[in-house]
């Protein structure tokens, strides 16, 4: 027998116990499911020091318990367990938790985030927090007046690499092929700083580290085989995100690349209820207090969208 609720959260991290937080305040009494990772991508992060409140920085895994029990506190009635599908077609909503626990629901707040793309490397995974990193806005600021390397070719990658340069003495900007793929003003901005230098043709073979963490990487030319050891500190991964958002694919508006398109200045997506919050929905900011405040507002406008159809 299905259950019922009126607010039902899919989805933790800092946009979804933001969200559970208002939704809870405001007696809604929200059911959210954690999904596949509890606390998203922070998690895996070690220091985060530029949210705000926490003046000597926090553990992110930590930072992700405080949000966790600030939902409970309020009377969010968390759960693990993870969305495999919805029909948003019908009135209430119905989605399947884990294939079998079907839920009802008169709102839902999406939360499920995007997660990073990974180059697959063992090495990769074993200075992941350590030197390794997805995001050179979180972690650029720990590698002040170091040398860094960051992969990739796209837009994201020549605006971390133009970041990093303002902090670090020196950017590798690793590129497969002899060009990028950014636009034409990301790729004047990247190939006229002095602090960046570009290996083209170039894929990494291995991150090197110690005890310490990360001590450099070794790139090859796959033009002509040579390989060269780069002497850094951090490496930057910034080959592009992918929202968590399959399973939503038949009912929702999205970009190509699968990002919840939502009405401009709101949570709204083009299904009546239904609301985006955090990376699922944003491709530019992705920060952990981008995604709490678009929480907050997905809250709100389910609140504001249940009374009105209670009117």
């Amino acid at each position: 027998m299905a259950e019922h609720t009126k607010c039902l959260i899919i989805g933790s991290g800092p946009a979804g116990y933001t969200a559970a937080i208002y939704a809870s305040r405001a007696g809604l009494n929200p059911i959210m499911y954690q999904g596949p990772q509890p606390g998203g991508q922070l998690t895996i992060t070690n220091d985060v020091e530029n949210f705000p409140g926490y003046a000597d920085g926090i553990q992110g895994p930590e930072m992700m318990q405080d949000l966790e029990k600030q939902a409970r506190r309020f009377g969010t009635d968390v759960r693990y367990g993870m969305a495999t599908s919805v029909d948003f077609n019908s009135s209430p909503k119905k989605v399947f938790v884990d294939d079998t626990h079907e839920i009802h629901a008169e709102s839902v707040i999406i939360a499920t985030g995007a997660s990073a793309k990974w180059l697959g490397l063992p090495s990769e995974e074993k200075y992941n927090g350590r030197g390794v990193s997805a995001c050179a806005v979180c972690d650029g600021f720990f590698f002040r007046n170091q040398e860094v390397a960051i992969v990739g070719g796209g837009d994201t990658a020549a605006e971390e690499a133009t970041y990093l340069a303002n902090l670090c003495s020196k950017v590798h900007m690793i590129v497969r092929r002899d060009e990028l793929r950014a636009s034409q003003i990301m790729q004047k901005r990247v190939t006229s700083n002095p602090k960046i230098q570009m290996h083209w043709n170039s894929q990494t073979e291995e991150i090197l580290g110690d005890d310490n963490g990360v001590t450099g990487v070794r790139i090859k030319n796959h033009l002509n085989n040579i390989e060269a050891v780069l002497p850094v500190t951090g490496f930057f991964v910034a080959i592009g995100h992918k929202p968590n958002t399959d399973i939503f694919k038949e009912f929702l508006d999205m970009d190509e690349a699968g990002y919840i398109i939502t009405e401009k200045g709101t949570s709204y997506t083009n299904i009546q209820g239904v609301f985006a919050s955090g990376d699922a929905q944003d491709h530019i900011y992705r920060q952990a207090v981008t995604a709490a405040g678009t929480g907050c507002m997905a809250a709100l406008d389910a609140e504001r969208w249940l009374t009105e159809q209670e009117d």
